[in-house]
């Protein structure tokens, strides 16, 4: 994926400035694609001249006018175009994971604190996913629509996703259980 897409997604959900979709990045898309605020200010301004997405200047009081930005139809176009392609499922590349078994040849115990702070980040992610869910999906205020309300593709794409960033921080935790349970059998007087 370009980060053209993830930002024509965010932009569909949302229009606004440079800085607005690098603070989203931050606390949502991010944690499946992520990029740094030059980056997507440097993408912006390609997206711009390629007629991908329009841009209004906003005025601000004490302060300089931002520029919101918005999918124009060209952007549309090359989301449903991209959208329709085929990807190939992704491989995975695990750092940690061989460390791990590099740690065959050196002291396996050594890797324990740092598998237990990959562990806390993972349990930190978790706790944000959830609060999320919490918030946007399942929570009294999310259900206040109640079940009889028409289906919404976003909403409903938006939490199937998020689910699925839920299941894979669950996954880790527990993966990561089992690598520290592996690991302390290698504890000295054992």
């Amino acid at each position: 994926m370009a980060l053209e897409h993830a930002i024509l997604v965010s932009l569909l959900e949302k229009p606004g400035s440079g800085y607005e979709l690098a603070r989203r990045f931050e606390r949502s898309i991010g944690y499946f694609w992520t990029a740094t605020h030059q980056q997507i200010y440097r993408v912006l301004k390609r997206m711009e001249n390629d007629g991908w997405v329009d841009v209004r200047d906003v005025p601000q009081q004490g302060r300089p006018d931002k520029k919101e930005y918005s999918v124009a139809d060209l952007g549309r176009a090359a989301l449903s175009s991209w959208l329709h392609d085929p990807i190939e499922p992704e491989s995975v590349r695990h750092d940690l994971a061989v460390k791990i078994r590099g740690a065959a040849f050196d002291e396996p115990t050594a890797l324990i604190r740092e598998v237990e702070r990959h562990r806390q980040a993972h349990r930190d992610r978790l706790e944000h996913y959830l609060a999320g869910e919490a918030r946007d999906f399942t929570g009294p205020e999310a259900s206040a629509a109640g079940p009889e309300a028409p289906l919404d593709a976003e909403r409903e794409l938006q939490h199937v996703v998020l689910r699925g960033g839920i299941a894979y921080e669950r996954m880790m935790i527990a993966w990561l259980d089992d690598v520290l349970a592996t690991l302390a059998r290698f504890r000295p007087g054992r």
